[in-house]
C-alpha cells in the first residue's frame, strides 16, 4: 500500500511540475512590437493601393478583404462579404476609376491581432465623355491578422 502512495505521490509531483512549467511558458509570451505591426499595416495599405492601380479596384478590394468583411458606402449601405464587395466594385463606374490614399494614423491592439488606420483618399472617375469627377474624403479601416500572418480588412 505504501508503494502505491509513493508512486502516486511521484506522479502527482510530475503532473504539478508539468502544469507549473506550462503556466510559466504561456505567461512569458513576449510583448507585441506595436511599432513593427504599425509598419506592417502601413505597408499593407500601400500594397492594397498599388494593387488597385495594377490589377483593378474590384480585384484589390476582394484580395485584401476578410471573408466576412463589411464596407459602408453611399446612403449608409453595408456590403457584407468579400464576394459581394468584389461584385460592388465590378460596376462599370469603377472600371474607369483610380483611387489613392495614405494612412495618417495607425494603431494596434495590445496582442497585435487587430489594427485600424485612417487617412485621406482621392477617387478619380472618368466618364465615357472623358470628364473626370473627383471625390475626396477620410477613410477608416479595421484590420485583422489572419492565421497565415497576413492582414485583411474587416471594415472599410
Amino acid at each position: 500500500m505504501e508503494s502505491i502512495k509513493l508512486i502516486s505521490g511521484v506522479g502527482m509531483n510530475k503532473t504539478l511540475a508539468l502544469i507549473l512549467y506550462l503556466i510559466l511558458i504561456f505567461s512569458c509570451s513576449k510583448p507585441t512590437d506595436k511599432e513593427a505591426v504599425k509598419r506592417q499595416i502601413f505597408n499593407t495599405e500601400k500594397s492594397f493601393e498599388k494593387m488597385c492601380a495594377e490589377k483593378g479596384i474590384a480585384e484589390a478590394f476582394y484580395f485584401f478583404a476578410d471573408d466576412r468583411a463589411v464596407i459602408k458606402r453611399q446612403n449608409d449601405s453595408l456590403i457584407i462579404g468579400n464576394e459581394k464587395i468584389k461584385l460592388y466594385y465590378s460596376k462599370p463606374a469603377y472600371q474607369n476609376a483610380l483611387v489613392n490614399w495614405a494612412p495618417d494614423f495607425v494603431d494596434v491592439s495590445d496582442d497585435g491581432t487587430l489594427a485600424y488606420s485612417y487617412g485621406k483618399y482621392l477617387w478619380e472617375i472618368w466618364s465615357e465623355k472623358g470628364d473626370t469627377t473627383e471625390y475626396r474624403g477620410v477613410f477608416h479601416t479595421v484590420w485583422k491578422k489572419q492565421r497565415d500572418g497576413n492582414w485583411k480588412y474587416v471594415w472599410d
